[in-house]
């Protein structure tokens, strides 16, 4: 998590922090997803001859190594946090239990889910969707390094345009690097609004999660915008952040 050497950003981590604990301040119920390309890319080993079920199992530990990581920084800003495995850490985490994972949400804490599906062949991406799924969500929120989804490689191809809105079958027929298609799926056939975000931007996860202009919004009809933000009355719902 971050541009350490070590592979954890104690700043990065500090960072996320700050954020999270402004929308736990707002009333948002929030849970998160990990990835673990930080630590550990499975895709690099399979190349030169690991098993894929191998690779992706050593992938799901290092999700796990990110959210403990996490559920530490949160927990010195003042913040309840419970991990939640696919995998059996009983030792480190709790087991993943849907109505559990709510109870926590309800209670005001901090929920990361962590080891992904608990399956191989599934990305932390589809994890997200699954979990969003699962516990209601209201919004899921794809952070990662760039301010949205672009018609092309930005760093690559200057004439890259940014899309404000998308829907979900467009980004499949484009093949826009979004997520994998079966997250992308999983979205739109629960109908679960997905924005996708800069993380680096300060204060990005509260303008995303209050309905206003920020990266690109999937799935979400343009001439309702704003129908998953979060007015006062409704300011107890859940919101997972997916950050990747």
């Amino acid at each position: 998590m971050g541009s350490s050497p070590g592979g954890i950003d104690p700043d990065a981590l500090q960072r996320v922090s700050l954020e999270v604990a402004g929308l736990c301040r707002l009333g948002v119920q929030v849970a998160l997803v990990l990835g673990a390309g930080n630590i550990f890319r499975g895709a690099d080993l399979v190349r030169v001859g690991m098993e894929r079920v191998t690779a992706d199992h050593i992938g799901m530990l290092a999700t796990v190594m990110n959210a403990l990581s996490l559920q530490d920084t949160l927990e010195r800003n003042h913040l309840v946090v419970r991990v939640m495995s696919a995998l059996g850490i009983d030792e480190l985490c709790e087991p993943y239990r849907r109505r559990r994972a709510i109870r926590h949400l309800e209670k005001g804490r901090v929920v990361i889910f962590a080891a992904g599906t608990g399956n191989p062949f599934f990305t932390t991406d589809s994890a997200a969707s699954l979990r969003a799924v699962e516990i209601e969500a209201d919004l899921m929120i794809k952070a990662t390094k760039v301010d949205g989804v672009y018609s092309a490689d930005p760093t690559l191809d200057p004439s890259a345009r940014r899309f404000s809105r998308l829907d979900f079958d467009e980004a499949l027929s484009l093949k826009l690097s979004v997520m994998d298609a079966t997250a992308i799926v999983m979205c739109r056939d629960n109908g679960m609004p997905l924005r996708v975000i800069d993380m680096n931007r300060a204060g990005a996860l509260e303008r995303s999660v209050m309905g206003e202009d920020e990266g690109t919004l999937l799935g979400v009809d343009p001439e309702n915008p704003v129908q998953y933000a979060l007015p006062p009355s409704r300011q107890d719902k859940r919101s997972p952040v997916a950050a990747d």
